[in-house]
């Protein structure tokens, strides 16, 4: 019998994904502002439907990818633009928007049709080389802001998040 898929992963799951950084979660006294959650909630359920972040790379069309990230990136510049300036949520928007920058100027080629049955070209590969690392960059991302509200992930956005630790090696 097939187990049911899970709607969402809990933050304390993906707080078991992340390492090598901080986040004021881990501060005994920090509380995020109620705004702050609402608006990262907001982000978090903007980014759900967003296929180019998790679609599987054989489904993935160059120009629907790219408008995309360019919504994604405007999206959080309007975003970025509502929050204080010290905000940690902030900082890890304007690293999203960061990512997006780096995937567009690496696919600023113009606009084609990635999946060719004939042809696997240097476009194709470096393509997909950079919505890997697009997909890498927001996932730590996704993971703090996640952990730091105590906001739950839903499962197709959670392929994006670091991979599982393990202790073991």
């Amino acid at each position: 019998m097939k187990k049911p898929r899970k709607q969402s992963m809990g933050y304390k799951e993906v707080l078991n994904r992340i390492t090598g950084f901080s986040t004021p979660v881990f501060g005994i006294s920090w509380k995020p502002p109620k705004p702050e959650v609402a608006t990262a909630r907001r982000v978090l359920a903007f980014l759900e439907d967003r296929r180019v972040l998790y679609n599987p790379y054989q489904m993935e069309v160059a120009d629907q990818c790219i408008h995309s990230v360019l919504d994604i990136r405007q999206f959080l510049t309007d975003v970025v633009g509502q929050l204080d300036d010290k905000s940690k949520l902030a900082e890890h928007l304007r690293a999203i928007r960061a990512a997006c920058r780096a995937f567009l100027d690496e696919n600023s080629t113009g606009s084609r049709r990635v999946l060719r049955s004939s042809w696997a070209g240097p476009f194709e590969s470096s393509f997909f080389t950079a919505l890997g690392e697009l997909r890498s960059a927001i996932g730590v991302h996704i993971a703090a802001i996640a952990v730091m509200h105590g906001l739950d992930v839903e499962a197709n956005l959670a392929n994006v998040l670091p991979p599982e630790r393990d202790d073991d090696a």
